[in-house]
């Protein structure tokens, strides 16, 4: 990324921790809650912060004096987790994503059992492809979200999910994980959401995803370990 050799290890590290206390509070982050982090004074992280605005990283809302992550702030956040996997448990969520789909004997059985359950497991809309139909669920979860309550993200949702099936078809996204932040999506730009998909093979095909679109605001190391999981469960289970 074009800005990632001018940040320093201070502020990327305030960085990543605005991105990781906004997924949780779903509010702008402030300096005095960075301040008791970091150990540093409210003016040194203000600074910081402020650095990182005019790099692009964060933005502030006119309502709040805190500040949120921007797509290109989340897409830092998103490379770095790849450079340095979370060691985060998440032994609880993979026993409940493997109760679900383990057993199942027909192949559209368990990709709704593994769509159904990452719905569960990240409040997100969950989505696969089954025979070259899109099976969907938990868009009441995703609507829930406090990000979707202004019509025009409503509308590029939509849009989004109009086209996302011929989309899939076309472009054929080829990465264990394949990550699509914000304004990164071809589609429904104005949505501020997030798609997260695998692909796995399957009877119907070797060009299956599974996935969840949900805000831009979550926690992307739950749910891109859930997303690859359940894709290579599929994959083993169904293979």
């Amino acid at each position: 990324m074009k800005e990632m050799g001018r940040v320093t290890d201070r502020q990327r590290a305030i960085l990543f921790a605005v991105i990781e206390q906004y997924a949780e509070i779903a509010s702008p982050v402030g300096s005095v809650m960075l301040a008791k982090l970091f150990n540093v004074s409210s003016a040194t992280v203000r600074a910081e912060m402020a650095r990182l605005e005019e790099l692009g990283l964060l933005t502030t809302l006119h309502t709040s004096s805190g500040r949120i992550p921007t797509d290109a702030g989340y897409r830092m956040y998103v490379n770095g987790l790849a450079e340095n996997p979370s060691t985060e448990d998440f032994s609880r969520p993979l026993r409940a994503l493997t109760s679900r789909v383990e057993g199942q004997s027909k192949a559209d059985a368990a990709i709704r059992q593994a769509v159904d359950s990452l719905v569960e497991l990240t409040g997100n809309l969950g989505l696969a492809t089954i025979d070259g139909r899109l099976y969907m669920a938990g868009l009441g979860s995703l609507f829930a979200q406090p990000e979707f309550m202004a019509t025009e993200r409503t509308l590029g949702v939509a849009r989004l999910l109009d086209n996302i099936e011929p989309w899939l078809r076309e472009a054929e996204p080829n990465e264990p994980v394949n990550i699509y932040i914000g304004r990164e999506n071809p589609i429904g730009r104005a949505s501020e959401a997030s798609l997260i998909i695998s692909r796995f093979r399957s009877p119907y095909s070797d060009k299956t995803y599974i996935g969840v679109l949900g805000p831009t605001r979550q926690s992307y190391s739950r749910v891109i370990y859930l997303v690859q999981t359940a894709g290579r469960m599929l994959e083993e289970t169904l293979n």
